[in-house]
């Protein structure tokens, strides 16, 4: 039995800030320097500081949420393509791809508007 849902994608636009990367490395205890320490950031490959992973996949389960209330995701895999930065505008979308018994497929996706770059792509299994 395929179930019907109300909306098939969402998507918000946010501008990630440091203070956001801050919390998050408080809250999560990452305090790695390439998202906290912009003189160090400024120093690597990247040139400034960068959302931590697990922070743009928690902004992406809440879009799944929104598509699959009370769902649990089962699994997701991503890929960080480029770095998203403190600053830049961003795309965060997911949508429903697949309908199969109890289980949804989901993609997601974070962009860069200023560019169209994919910084983080992945998809996700979850049982509603």
């Amino acid at each position: 039995m395929t179930r019907s849902y109300g909306i098939s994608e969402v998507g918000i636009e946010h501008t990630f800030s440091q203070t956001e990367f801050d919390r998050f490395a408080q809250l999560s205890g990452d305090n790695n320097p390439i998202h906290v320490d912009a003189e160090f950031a400024a120093r690597s490959r990247f040139g400034r500081t960068v959302a931590h992973g697990l922070l743009l996949c928690s902004k992406l389960r809440a879009l799944i949420e929104q598509l699959v209330p009370g769902g649990r995701l089962l699994d997701q895999s991503v890929i960080f393509e480029a770095p998203t930065y403190a600053g830049d505008r961003m795309r965060l979308s997911a949508k429903v791809t697949e309908k199969a018994g109890d289980c949804v497929e989901v993609e997601m996706q974070v962009i860069r508007i200023s560019d169209g770059v994919a910084t983080c792509t992945g998809n996700g299994r979850v049982l509603v």
